[in-house]
């Protein structure tokens, strides 16, 4: 069976190896053979409730196995998933049911009880499908209650609707934090086409388990099932409190390959590790931003037999690049190439390709490049664009417009063809006449071994355009006080950084620094506390 549709991942492995394990949560297991036959179910569910081809489900649940069954059979049914976070409160999650139109939600009985305020403002919501038995809901509300079991048995043989790779099957939210979130509409030939690509240079097997430790309305959480089940590899769910906790599960569930943040690295690389993940664990990769230089040292100390991959994705294209493990001696700082099956570009403003080490943006084009934003023409516009004529050895005679997404973020390509990640055009600092990647000074700050996490902006001011601000934490054993610690921290920038480079404000947190949705750094709300703040506040060093 070919497997160009999302839902046929599961299938195909069912078919392969029906008793494999395709699921582990709570120390319970779920066989392919069991997860299709779920998956299938849910589908005939929806069309009997009377889904639309195309019309929109969204999923609030924790990692679970219903929460993998309703988006899978979501996709089966012919209409589109939303994975909403779990994370998020009730005022968002409406948001999303609004923008999106979703006909139907999947959540559990105690989520509802905090959300029935705030559905009363989704019109189009028909359905609340509960997990666990069906539930007595208030007939204050419009739509239908049915509970997961009677989902699964009401329409038993029913098939969904006819769709083909090309049509939606997925809308992803942003984190929202710079605003209200906004949804990314992905096709089935984009997730299947990620997951080939990555399951092929990640050497994904059916011996694998993988741990899904990211959140899966995060591109890269969902990549996580989507890759296993391209191979017939086994997925744990885990829904953690403590970077420790990941630990946890990695030794007790024998996981061969962990995907996760710099933020999370960063936290476990300060951990001791138990000696027994080294055995099994046969990689690890990193997504969603820069991992410092001192952070992959220790972690490659710690597990000398994985694989580290440094990988870089775009939201709009599901994956972009890697860094192959062999590479990274060679070329530190690289994000490598494109993955199989994609093509990224670096692009001048007049479209024209860059000349090797020159900056320009990043462009990706191929079979990952997503369908635009949800309900968001003018956003829409502005990412997804036609690719200039000759650009990527496309004819220029050809009548018909590909269309590419323009990342909005400056890269360089050496002349061996690997890019380096410079910065966003809206996060680079302009300093003194200097243009100044934010990327950059947190890797220097990192090499001091002073810094546990930190992050670096650009503020207004009156004579050098903007200042250089940072804000971070200790290292872990790190003893000095924040006054001490900030002079140590300058006296190090003044050895490694050029003048213009030296920030000029420092504040120290010792507590973590506050994270969006999808465990990244939460670069905005940052920003926006240090602009409130007066710069003689204890902590902050102005010079």
């Amino acid at each position: 069976m070919p497997v160009t549709l999302l839902h046929h991942l599961i299938r195909s492995s069912a078919a392969r190896a029906p008793e494999a394990v395709a699921l582990r949560a709570g120390g319970v297991s779920l066989d392919y053979q069991g997860l299709a036959l779920a998956v299938d179910a849910f589908a005939g569910g929806l069309v009997h409730l009377g889904l639309a081809r195309a019309e929109r489900v969204a999923v609030w649940l924790d990692k679970r196995f219903e929460t993998v069954i309703a988006c899978f059979g979501t996709a089966a049914a012919g209409g589109a998933f939303i994975p909403v976070n779990p994370a998020l409160k009730p005022a968002q999650v409406a948001h999303i049911l609004r923008d999106s139109g979703a006909c139907a939600l999947i959540t559990s009985p105690e989520r509802f009880t905090g959300l029935t305020e705030a559905l009363a403002t989704c019109p189009d919501l028909r359905h609340l499908v509960l997990t666990g038995a069906q539930q007595a809901v208030p007939n204050t509300h419009v739509f239908a209650t049915h509970g997961w079991n009677e989902m699964l048995a009401s329409a038993p043989g029913v098939r969904g609707h006819r769709v083909i790779d090309a049509d939606m099957t997925a809308i992803l939210y942003t984190s929202g934090s710079t605003g209200l979130p906004k949804g990314v509409v992905l096709s089935h030939r984009n997730m299947v086409a990620g997951a080939q690509s990555v399951a092929h240079y990640l050497e994904n097997r059916a011996d694998d388990v993988l741990l899904a430790a990211l959140p899966l309305s995060f591109d890269a959480g969902f990549s996580q099932l989507t890759t296993a089940f391209a191979v017939g590899a086994r997925v744990a769910l885990l829904n953690y409190l403590l970077p420790r906790d990941v630990l946890k599960a990695m030794e007790h569930e024998r996981v061969t390959g962990l995907t996760a943040v710099p933020p999370l690295w960063i936290q476990l690389a300060q951990l001791a590790w138990p000696t027994g993940i080294e055995e099994h664990l046969r990689y690890f990769a990193n997504t969603g931003g820069h991992l410092p230089r001192a952070t992959l040292d220790r972690l490659r100390a710690l597990l000398p037999s994985a694989k580290p991959y440094l990988m870089y994705g775009l939201t709009e294209a599901f994956r972009a690049t890697y860094l192959p493990p062999e590479e990274i001696d060679r070329r530190p700082g690289s994000i490598g190439k494109a993955i199989p099956n994609a093509e990224v570009l670096v692009l001048r403003e007049d479209g024209s390709e860059c000349a090797p080490d020159e900056p320009g943006e990043l462009v990706q084009r191929g079979a990952l490049v997503g369908l635009g934003y949800w309900n968001d023409p003018e956003k829409t516009a502005e990412r997804y664009k036609p690719l200039p004529p000759n650009a990527g050895g496309r004819p220029s005679d050809l009548m018909t417009p590909e269309i590419a997404v323009f990342s909005g973020d400056t890269v360089r390509r050496d002349r061996d063809g690997f890019l380096y990640f410079i910065g966003r055009r809206d996060e680079m600092i302009k300093t003194s006449g200097y243009r100044v990647s934010p990327t950059e000074i947190e890797e220097m700050l990192h090499e001091t071994g002073l810094v546990g996490e930190c992050a670096a902006f650009g503020l207004p001011h009156d004579t050098l355009g903007q200042c250089i601000a940072v804000v971070l934490t200790p290292a872990v054993g790190c003893l000095s006080g924040p006054e001490t610690l900030v002079a140590q921290i300058t006296s190090e920038c003044r050895y490694r950084m050029p003048s213009y480079m030296i920030p000029t404000r420092i504040e120290v947190r010792e507590m973590a620094l506050p994270r969006n949705f999808n465990g990244k750094i939460d670069r905005t709300t940052l920003f926006r506390e240090l602009c409130k703040m007066d710069g003689n506040a204890p902590g902050v060093r102005v010079e």
